[in-house]
């Protein structure tokens, strides 16, 4: 992917970071997206689907942390890298931000040349996750992103759309639980209205076809995948 390429959304209230921040990433060749808000970051993220979003904390309207979560819900986005330009560097802060869904954070003042660097290195994160991650192995599991298939233990097994999204999400974090609402965002949409009920019986198909043991329940919460 050339740098022209590659978008990054630039979110913060205040015009000098956004000139400043937006003219040192134009000028390596990345195309800049910016807002100025919560609100406009999510209909950004929505409409672009940047590869890096960069995030203040402290904004109106909606500050940076449930601007992370909303976007972390957006169809697509979860490949996404998000990291938070602030000047607030309380361990509660940042916390908060990677319990949001935020991978990396960033502090002010930061130099022009060095966010750059911190940028260049967040981006060949992403482009590393994603040339790495069209087939993924876990345990007896072989998935296929691109082929929309798996494989258990030799055996290759064809599954429906939603079957083989809801898979591949849990079995993206191993041992973590996933929320029902986060679950519904994820794989059926926020625009999409369907009942509680679609969950449990396209987890009850998976588990017909993968096993039991792979998916657990956590009453209450949501599912995880186990190896």
């Amino acid at each position: 992917m050339k740098k022209k390429d590659i978008q990054i959304l630039l979110v913060d209230d205040e015009p000098d970071i956004l000139e400043i921040v937006g003219y040192n990433l134009s000028s390596e060749g990345y195309t800049v997206i910016t807002a100025n808000n919560g609100t406009e970051a999510v209909k950004l993220a929505k409409k672009k689907k940047p590869q890096l979003i960069i995030l203040d904390v402290m904004m109106p309207e909606m500050d940076g942390i449930e601007a992370c979560e909303k976007i972390r819900k957006l169809p697509d986005m979860e490949d996404t890298i998000i990291t938070f330009l602030t000047a607030r560097g309380e361990d509660y802060s940042q916390m908060a931000g990677f319990d949001a869904g935020a991978d990396d954070y960033i502090t002010k003042p930061i130099k022009p040349k060095v966010l750059v660097s911190k940028v260049k290195a967040l981006l060949r994160r992403y482009r590393e996750d994603s040339a790495s991650s069209h087939i993924v192995k876990l345990g007896d599991i072989t998935i296929n992103h691109e082929e929309y298939k798996i494989v258990q233990e030799g055996e290759e097994k064809a599954l429906p759309r939603k079957e083989f999204e809801l898979l591949s999400l849990l079995a993206s974090k191993p041992g973590k639980v996933f929320k029902r609402e986060d679950i519904l965002g994820k794989v059926w949409g926020n625009d999409i209205v369907v009942g509680g009920r679609t969950i449990d019986v396209h987890i009850r198909k998976l588990r017909e076809k993968i096993g039991n043991e792979k998916i657990k329940t956590i009453k209450g919460v949501g599912y995880k995948f186990v190896i």
